[in-house]
């Protein structure tokens, strides 16, 4: 009915389950010793903002006058109605109508 599974991938699915928990046991093991409070806290805190921008800013800068105007919108948006997902989707909008236009 279904083919034999390999030993070689049964090794692999497992060392990489065994690497995966692993790493997430290691950093609630390591958060613990962090400080909960103070500059390094408003520094995690802000981390997560940071790695989003560094993932969305090349592409933003890619798109180039028009990626600009499409993350403005997508600000003013969510920051107007405080609606995640309409905003992206108005910043996707404005991309996908410059694409179809060959802007």
């Amino acid at each position: 009915m279904f083919p034999a599974i390999e030993p070689q991938v049964l090794i692999a699915v497992g060392l990489a389950a065994g690497v995966t928990y692993s790493l997430r046991l290691g950093g609630l093991l390591l958060a613990s010793r962090f400080p909960r409070s103070g500059r390094f806290r408003r520094g995690m805190d802000a981390l997560p903002g940071a790695l989003l921008f560094s993932l969305v800013l090349p592409s933003i800068v890619a798109e180039g006058v028009w990626g600009l105007m499409a993350a403005a919108l997508t600000a003013i948006v969510v920051l107007r109605t405080r609606n995640t997902l309409a905003a992206m989707l108005c910043g996707m909008l404005v991309i996908f109508a410059v694409r179809k236009m060959g802007l």
